[in-house]
Formats: C-alpha cells, structure tokens, sequence
C-alpha cells in the first residue's frame, strides 16, 4: 500500500504523524511511504533520516496526500479539504464533535476516517492511541499553568510550590482521568495544594491509592465545583466524554469569582472545552485574559514538545497502522478496537457518540 505522511499545518503543530523508525517498519513489510519535505524537522527528523529508512521524501502536498492511507497527527484544515478523496483511508486525531465543518466535509467527500481518540479497546474507556497524549498534555497543563501564573505572563504571581512561611498556590483539577492524574503528580511534585473532582467514586478511591493524603478527592456536584473553582490559582480541566463534546462545568459566572489573575487551562478545548468562557487559542497566541482571569485554550498542546510525544504517540499508533496498510478497510473486521475509531465511511457518520452530537448529519 501507498503511505502518504503530511507535514501539519496546524500552528506551531511539530509532531509528525510517522517517525523513520515507523517508516522502516513499514517499508520492512512491503510497503512504500511517502513523507513530506521537512515533515519531521520539528520533532528532530531529517529528510535523511527519512530516506534511510526506506521513504520516498517528497515536495508537495499533493504527491504525499494522493495516496491510499494518510497518516496524520491533527485533523485536516479548510485548507487541506480539497485533498481528501473517496475511498481514501484518513488515520489520525479529529475531535468532529467540536467541529461541525469538518464533519460534513468528511462525509461529503466520501473518504474513510479513522479518528485515534475514539480507538477503544475492551473495558472502561480504554484510549490506547488518546492516552499517550493525555499523560502529555496532563503534564504539560501544570508546566503551562505555573508559567502564565507569573506576573509578568499577566497572572497573579503566585509560585505553585510556595515557600517556607508563604502557602503554596492551589491547583483543582476536574476530572480524574489520564489527564487529570497526569496534571496532579505534576502539581503534586511542585508541591502545590491540589483537589481533583471527579463524578466516579471508584476512580477517586483509586487515586487515593495513588496520592493518598498528598491530594483532596471530592466528588464532583456543583456545589462542590463551585467551592473549589472560586479559591483556585491554576484551574484545569480534565473531562472526558468519549467522542461527544465536554459538558459545560464552568460558568462565566462562576469565573467571575474567581481572583484576578487565576490562570485556567482546559485541556477538554478539543472537544469543545469544559469551561464556559474558553475559546481554542494557539501556540503562537496561548493565552488571553476573559473576567480578569488567564485563559489557555491550546488544542494541540502536546506540539510543544513534538520530539516526545511524536515517538510516544508513534508507539501506540504503528501497529494499528501496520494492520490498515496490510489489510486495508478489512482491518477494521479483524480489529474490534479499530473498528471503534471509524468515524465516517462512504459518505456517513457511523460513530454512535459523535451521531449523537449531528443528529441531523444521520443518513
């Protein structure tokens, strides 16, 4: 099968959606691979790199999408729509419940999109392809979060850790998921007071195993979100409803009581975000200030440090896309875990969650 593997064009997006150790993979079983020019030079990949483990390097984004199987990180731009062709196999993170355009333009074009965050394995949401990134972007929302709460990025001034005879900032995170656990042995490691909610009592009794008394496990109701919320330095969300948008827990009124200068980060952005007065920004433009409050709405926060997380994600995704380029759409008979990430096929939507959200989008 013919490969084809795009240089992103999302802002400041450095991942890449195969690495040459992927690539060699591949080409080891019969397969030819098509890499863009400069694909991989922000996560630390040559060209030569490229060429040495058997891919064809090539100069325009038509030669490296006019294949069989794309491979990608982030979902396709307006700009990259036109080419996107029916029967082509599309693999890689698209979030359609947040984004309506995209969604209809998969469908109207007829190609088979295969979405990595909606990827499940038997059991209680298991994401193999989502997690890797979620242990990321969990880590790098408290990184974020301390960075923007000094005074001169417009925060409040406050150092997580405190010091000896001055307490240390608060952190609440919502949601007790891979991101939020991630975001709390962060938070917990700089030594900042930190409450995670969560609306699964098993899930808390399990990270109280983890953390013990380092971290206050409260159940998530309103009354309690709003409590926490109102005292907090740093605010991340961390929720999680696979393949639908985030609910709203977060009010502008809720955020309105909280201090000048607080800093939110919700890492839910790419699925429609879980706080009221966050909008999607981008790596170039992080931040903006919304009720005296600093808000970080990144989607892609994991392109900030594409050397790891391009090899990190590269070990979850490879051997799905080995079975995709070996089997083709078969694979997804073969595979049940696969089968869960298709999202649109021959010009329907046929993911369950996110028909839900596009109801109307039903044929």
């Amino acid at each position: 099968m013919e490969i084809g593997v795009p240089k992103e064009t999302k802002d400041q997006e450095f991942r890449v959606g195969l690495s040459p150790s992927s690539v060699r993979v591949l080409r080891e079983n019969g397969h030819d691979v098509f890499v863009q020019s400069e694909a991989g030079t922000g996560a630390g990949f040559t060209d030569e790199d490229y060429s040495i483990a058997g891919a064809e390097i090539v100069s325009t984004q038509d030669a490296v999408w006019n294949r069989e199987l794309v491979v990608k990180v982030k979902e396709p731009l307006v700009s990259e729509y036109k080419f996107l062709q029916k029967g082509q196999l599309l693999f890689t993170y698209l979030h359609l419940a947040a984004d309506r355009k995209l969604t209809e333009h998969l469908i109207d074009c007829g190609i088979c999109a295969i979405a990595y965050e909606t990827v499940e394995q038997p059991g209680a949401n298991k994401l193999p392809l989502l997690t890797p990134m979620s242990i990321i972007a969990g880590r790098l929302a408290v990184q974020f979060g301390a960075r923007f709460l000094e005074r001169q990025q417009g925060g409040k001034g406050v150092l997580l850790g405190g010091v000896p005879g001055v307490k240390p900032g608060k952190v609440v995170i919502l949601g007790g998921g891979v991101v939020g656990t991630e975001a709390a042995r962060i938070a917990v490691g700089m030594g900042a007071a930190v409450q995670i909610l969560d609306v699964s009592v098993e899930r808390l009794s399990y990270l109280e195993t983890l953390f013990g008394s380092r971290v206050e496990l409260l159940y998530s109701n309103s009354a309690h979100i709003e409590a926490a919320v109102k005292e907090a330095d740093l605010l991340i969300g961390a929720v999680l409803v696979l393949g639908r948008k985030a609910p709203t827990l977060v009010s502008r009124e809720l955020v309105k009581q909280m201090h000048s200068g607080s800093v939110i980060v919700d890492v839910a952005v790419d699925q429609g975000g879980c706080v009221e007065t966050l909008h999607p920004t981008s790596h170039t433009n992080p931040v903006y200030i919304d009720e005296g409050v600093v808000h970080y709405g990144v989607p892609n926060m994991p392109g900030a440090v594409p050397w790891t997380a391009t090899q990190a994600l590269n070990n979850s995704t490879l051997p799905y896309v080995v079975q995709l380029a070996n089997l083709g759409i078969k694979a997804l008979d073969v595979n049940p875990a696969l089968a869960k990430g298709l999202n649109v096929q021959n010009g329907r939507l046929v993911h369950p969650a996110v028909q839900e959200v596009f109801p109307d989008l039903v044929s």
